[in-house]
């Protein structure tokens, strides 16, 4: 769902007549409510029940969706986006946090985080087939809509699954909670110069995500001139990247350092950004018609999931493992607001670019942030070596 608004944004551009500087503003529905609702919520999650909060975040989605299937509109997709937003917030708070109840050490930590965040991807490749299946390659369509069906039950399956899973929270608890000291304690994080760091390296790789996963199927379409339905399902091979560069990350940080990993992680994105643009060009419109026809770059471009998806679970579990486990679910607080900053302003840019230049030069603007976070990496680690936790 969450990763499903490039999708939609295709989709609005095609059947609702929408500009694709209107549409990215879908970006913003679920970006700035994850940020807004994770700012006022994240410091009454642990008392609320990490648990509790999941399972409320999984009905809602599941209400959205079905909203959806009967209400399809541009207005309509931005409330879904909008509870679809709140519902992450609540579930990478809680899911986050539980991490750190059940690990040990920082290798741990990074280690199940990376795997954490490789079956989330093949939770969003799965997404692009199910779209992929009820969009037609010709014309505009309807049909799209009974996705929501699908997605509508998994939530409710999710639920079951959940709702029958024991889970110790005891750890996160802390005693004569206040709502206010909470909440001050989020922000209070921010008075640390790591965590200053850290808020900007995550802002700009979430910035650098998604100015790609939002616009690739648009990208595929309207400049690689694949069919509707090709130029979504092929999307999976960026979130399979993502997948398993997260997944092989976890393991090759359980034997190296994380900052060589995800600096060779960096550098090798940046090569095959340089590499694979400038043949993305002069291709003849309608001269794809299935996957065969298809040309190398639809294939070569999304593989740089495989370099950006060590970067964010590696560097989310760094700060949370040094971290005291009655301040992770207010570091996770922090973490998400400006993740999901981060995601607008990548998305809205990189729709403001490709509105107005070449697709091209939209997805050029990814090498700057790129660049921005390996200089932000190695300063980022200098503080962190030093860093001592001390409460205010």
């Amino acid at each position: 769902m969450l990763n499903s608004v490039g999708i939609v944004i295709l989709q609005v551009i095609v059947n609702y007549n929408v500009t694709k500087g209107a549409a990215s503003i879908l970006e913003a529905f679920k970006d700035l409510t994850i940020a807004i609702c994770s700012f006022l919520l994240a410091s009454y999650i642990p008392k609320f029940g990490y648990k509790k909060s999941m399972l409320a975040a999984l009905l809602l989605v599941a209400a959205a969706s079905i909203c959806m299937k009967f209400g399809g509109s541009f207005l309509m997709a931005k409330i879904l986006f909008a509870a679809t937003g709140l519902s992450f917030a609540l579930i990478k708070v809680a899911a986050y946090s539980t991490v750190g109840l059940i690990t040990e050490n920082s290798n741990d930590h990074a280690s199940l985080m990376s795997v954490l965040e490789g079956i989330f991807q093949v939770g969003v490749l799965s997404g692009y087939w199910i779209f992929g299946f009820f969009i037609e390659s010709t014309g505009p369509s309807s049909n799209w809509l009974n996705t929501y069906w699908v997605l509508a039950g998994l939530c409710l399956a999710a639920f079951l699954l959940l709702a029958t899973t024991k889970i110790d929270e005891s750890g996160a608890k802390t005693e004569n909670f206040n709502s206010l000291h909470e909440f001050y304690e989020m922000i209070a994080l921010a008075r640390f110069p790591l965590v200053l760091v850290f808020i900007l390296g995550a802002f700009f790789y979430v910035l650098i995500e998604q100015s790609i996963q939002t616009w690739l199927p648009t990208f595929n379409k309207s400049v690689l001139q694949l069919p509707s339905s090709i130029s979504v399902q092929i999307v999976s091979i960026l979130a399979a990247s993502i997948a398993f560069g997260r997944i092989v990350g976890g393991y090759f940080i359980k034997k190296f350092s994380w900052l060589s990993v995800l600096t060779i992680s960096l550098i090798g994105a940046i090569l095959l950004v340089l590499l694979v643009i400038p043949i993305t060009r002069g291709i003849v419109p309608g001269s794809v018609k299935s996957w065969t026809d298809a040309p190398i770059a639809a294939y070569l471009l999304p593989l740089v999931g495989i370099f950006i998806g060590p970067i964010y679970p590696a560097l989310n579990s760094s700060v949370l493992s040094i971290l005291p486990k009655n301040r992770q679910s207010a570091m996770t607080g922090l973490i998400v607001i400006f993740s999901a900053l981060g995601g607008t302003t990548g998305s809205m840019i990189t729709g403001y670019i490709f509105g107005h230049y070449a697709g091209q030069t939209a997805f050029y603007f990814a090498l700057i942030p790129m660049m921005l976070l390996l200089i932000i990496l190695f300063v980022y680690n200098k503080i962190r070596n030093e860093f001592k936790f001390k409460e205010a």
